[in-house]
């Protein structure tokens, strides 16, 4: 936009209306910014740290898989820690509000078919979710890392307390249940390393392999 105009006589001259910036201009511009969402932002980052690891990836290269400027991304989070640090708090909040609407109902025994098949297809429709929040625990600031374990420590205590339930109801034989607990969800989520939607087994056919083990484990 020019400020320059002609002035008396056809001589240039300064026209302060000319300077002024049109309303449909200034909303282009403060809307320049609107697709470089929060969201955005961290979908790419999830892909590239599961595909490449977290120290292997630059802010540089997360504003590029976005394609934006690397300092954008400063609007959306302070640095590559933060952004992985939610990413892993998002995750593990997620999951534990799923599984608290979920609200089995029955006994022990079916609350922990309920948990097995819940965990099982929870997981495997947020596969990078999952790998990063597992493999990437070990580049957290220690801070961070507390309120990651904390979390993970609530999700296995609602299946300990299934456990503990079932076992003083007289109808599981669990010894420990809390290393029971963390044992089976590490089996649990050790579906996503080897399932694939377009291979043999469906879904549902693995959710009833897993129960079928779940359950002879805990059963006297």
């Amino acid at each position: 936009m020019s400020c320059h105009s002609l002035g008396a006589k056809g001589k240039p001259g300064f026209d302060l209306n000319a300077c002024s910036v049109k309303p449909d201009v200034m909303a282009r511009t403060q809307g320049s910014h609107s697709d470089i969402t929060g969201p955005r932002v961290r979908e790419a980052a999830l892909r590239l740290f599961a595909q490449h690891g977290y120290a292997a990836v630059s802010m540089r290269q997360i504003a590029a898989a976005v394609g934006v400027q690397a300092g954008a991304l400063y609007n959306y989070t302070p640095d590559k820690q933060t952004l992985l640090f939610d990413l892993m708090r998002g995750h593990m909040e997620e999951l534990l509000a799923a599984w608290d609407r979920a609200e089995p109902q029955g006994d022990a025994m079916a609350a922990l078919e309920a948990f097995t098949r819940f965990h099982i297809r929870f997981n495997t429709s947020r596969a990078d979710a999952v790998f990063v929040s597992y493999m990437e625990l070990r580049n957290l600031e220690p801070a961070n890392f507390a309120v990651i374990e904390g979390l993970r420590r609530d999700y296995e205590t609602r299946l300990e307390a299934v456990l503990r339930h079932g076992a003083e109801a007289g109808t599981m034989v669990v010894a420990e249940p809390r290393i029971a607990s963390m044992a089976l969800i590490a089996m649990l989520t050790g579906v996503n390393t080897w399932y694939r939607a377009q291979g043999r087994l469906s879904l549902a056919e693995v959710e009833a392999i897993y129960w079928d083990i779940v359950r002879r484990s805990v059963e006297g």
